[in-house]
């Protein structure tokens, strides 16, 4: 009876312990067929990964509201199951403990103040593959060795604060990230900066939904910090129609030049139309038509493509 009784509570602790915590398993496999010219080369058809994605994430629930969570999350490539990097888990590895002071982080993740800027503005297919946004600037990012704040959810406004520690390795200086997000009804508010040694950038980005229309945009300044380049501005504009289970996007993209280097111009374009239908909340096939055109010929890019993304 002693044996039954322990084995009892045993499995009521477990029971109890499953209930406070949970992990989860999930992805993103999201392939498309493309027909690609890069520069000078010879237009080719390529099977095209648009960021792929393997995660684990879990909670536990350590009472009073405060609660410890953790994210893993591997990059793949969708096309030839290879990583996208030497780095297993390439996209984030962090742990969390958060209550209603807010969260606090440690590790590896994505600069809130590109999530607050370009992610949200690049609605076709998140920012990613050949039709990403080719224009943002990514001065000041760092996304390893962080310790970042975020703070609770006020009336519709959060925001995070992120240091990079440059832990004495050579050349490599300690960063700082900030972005701020403002989501009320249809409006959609955010704005991001990021610094590391001379490199940095600030942005904003506005975005507003009527009905079936989406209208959005947004505006960085960005200096890389490099010889030979200069500060210069870069904007986005794009629209969103949805009709049922269909999406129409469309949007352009500008650069600047950046260089300092006399007959060397930077600047460059970037038009993208876009339709995706949604075969389930998780599942999409879609197609889309981008072209950068760059003043450096050697960075013009054109791609006629048709894919599938599948979210688990």
């Amino acid at each position: 009876m002693k044996k039954i009784a322990i084995v009892a509570a045993l499995a009521a602790l477990s029971a109890s312990a499953f209930a406070q915590s949970s992990v989860t398993l999930w992805g993103r496999l999201n392939t498309s067929v493309e027909s690609i010219k890069e520069g000078t080369n010879s237009r080719v058809v390529k099977m095209v990964n648009n960021n792929s994605r393997l995660g684990f994430k879990g909670t536990e629930d350590l009472g009073g509201g405060l609660k410890a969570s953790f994210a893993l999350e591997h990059g793949l490539n969708s096309d030839d199951g290879k990583a996208t990097n030497a780095a297993f888990w390439n996209r984030e590895a962090s742990v969390q403990l958060a209550g209603s002071f807010g969260a606090v982080r440690l590790g590896k993740w994505t600069p809130g103040s590109y999530f607050a800027t370009a992610d949200y503005v690049s609605m076709h297919n998140h920012d990613t593959g050949n039709s990403e946004d080719k224009l943002y600037s990514g001065a000041g990012f760092t996304t390893t060795n962080k310790i970042g704040y975020f703070t609770p959810n006020i009336d519709g406004f959060s925001g995070e604060v992120a240091v990079h520690l440059g832990e004495g390795a050579a050349g490599e200086k300690r960063s700082t990230d900030l972005a701020g997000n403002y989501d009320q009804g249809p409006l959609h508010l955010g704005a991001g900066y990021s610094e590391q040694g001379d490199a940095k950038q600030w942005g904003a980005r506005a975005l507003y939904e009527l009905g079936e229309i989406t209208i959005g945009g947004y505006y960085q300044r960005a200096d890389e910090g490099a010889a030979g380049t200069k500060a210069y501005n870069i904007y986005r504009l794009a629209a969103m129609y949805t009709m049922g289970a269909s999406e129409f996007h469309v949007n352009f993209g500008s650069a600047a030049n950046n260089s300092t280097v006399a007959g060397v111009d930077t600047s460059g374009k970037q038009f993208t139309l876009a339709y995706n239908y949604n075969l389930s909340k998780r599942t999409k096939v879609y197609g889309f038509y981008t072209n950068l055109d760059k003043k450096i010929n050697s960075g013009d890019l054109s791609s006629l493509a048709v894919g599938i993304r599948h979210n688990f």
